[in-house]
């Protein structure tokens, strides 16, 4: 009797240790949940070895919870672009931090963001943002040639020489996405979409290595199996500090430099606009491009920066910000460059 009525009074005493441990599992969930939903979520097409380091600033200096997607080296910009048209009606991003522009821009012609001018706005040349506020630039790249030091001469004379020749050990990356899809949307606009296909298909006939991104072209390089590729100047320092023999030439149409900025924007509907300023303000900070600066990826900064915290190495390409090629009004020429590409790669 004892043992049995000893069995049922442990049974009710576990019994209530459950729905007390499911009721505080219960809770700890939707107070994760609350937590997540509180989050401002930023689509971040910038490596994420460089942003999350900026976005955990952001959250302790300001106490506002970031959460971040990222997406694939190849296809990036392109394919957050897209989610973020796909989830226009019930939108999930509140920023995006784009890793170029003309995406970006894109957007605000298809309706999917909202203008804002805040103090980082102000800081950043007309050049580089869109005149009503829907984008704004910060922190650049550029476009330039790798080459490997020991199979050939880093000069724009032995540039042009290997260009004119075979290219079977030269590289590029596939020009759907990213920053080679913004060079071949200059090209369009520098020369015409005609030509433009002329001298694409020519590199092609000719033997062009054609990689899943700028990363892979710097590798090819680096290692010597390419003596000259199409990259940007992030890929190029990771090679750099890897002791690897490679030059950069800047590459330029038109005598203008392509000069890449990222981009941040505030997407249309979102519930955290206050958050979303907040963020957008200090990305567009001195701070935050000094920082891009200093880090591996040595980001270029395009507005006002005290230049002596600003790395030697990034000093040497100040020239060009005021020598690039203007990209602010170049969304047709992406929209006609992107369509003839993809039917390139649907043949």
């Amino acid at each position: 009797m004892n043992q049995k009525s000893g069995g049922g009074l442990f049974s009710g005493w576990g019994m209530l240790a459950i729905i007390e441990g499911i009721a505080i599992l219960t809770v700890g969930l939707v107070f994760f949940y609350q937590q997540q939903s509180d989050a401002l979520v930023v689509y971040c097409a910038h490596d994420a070895v460089f942003s999350e380091e900026i976005l955990n600033a952001f959250e302790q200096k300001t106490g506002i919870k970031v959460e971040p997607r990222f997406d694939t080296e190849a296809t990036k910009s392109l394919g957050l672009t897209n989610l973020i048209v796909r989830e226009q009606d019930h939108p999930r991003c509140d920023v995006f931090w784009n890793n170029q522009t003309l995406g970006t821009a894109a957007l605000k012609e298809q309706g999917v963001l909202e203008a804002y001018q805040g103090d980082g706005y102000d800081r950043i040349p007309d050049e580089f943002k869109d005149p009503e506020g829907y984008w704004t630039g910060f922190a650049a790249r550029l476009r330039v040639y790798i080459t490997n030091t020991e199979k050939m001469n880093a000069s724009e004379e032995s540039i042009e020489q290997k260009l004119a020749g075979s290219l079977t050990d030269v590289a590029i990356a596939k020009p759907l996405y990213g920053t080679t899809l913004t060079h071949f949307t200059v090209l369009c606009d520098a020369w015409g979409l005609d030509r433009l296909k002329a001298w694409y298909h020519s590199l092609k006939e000719r033997g062009i290595q054609e990689t899943s991104g700028n990363a892979s072209v710097k590798n090819l390089v680096a290692n010597g199996t390419c003596v000259l590729g199409f990259t940007d100047t992030d890929d190029y320092y990771v090679a750099v500090d890897e002791a690897k023999p490679v030059a950069a030439v800047p590459i330029t149409v038109n005598d203008k430099a392509i000069l890449i900025p990222n981009s941040v924007a505030i997407i249309k509907g979102t519930k955290k606009r206050k958050q979303a300023e907040a963020l957008v303000d200090f990305l567009l900070s001195e701070e935050v491009e000094i920082k891009l600066a200093q880090s591996q990826s040595r980001q270029i900064p395009i507005g006002t920066v005290n230049w002596d915290e600003v790395p030697e190495t990034v000093k040497e390409y100040r020239p060009y910000i005021i020598n690039a090629y203007p990209l602010v009004n170049l969304v047709k020429q992406r929209e006609e460059t992107l369509a003839w590409l993809k039917s390139e790669y649907l043949k």
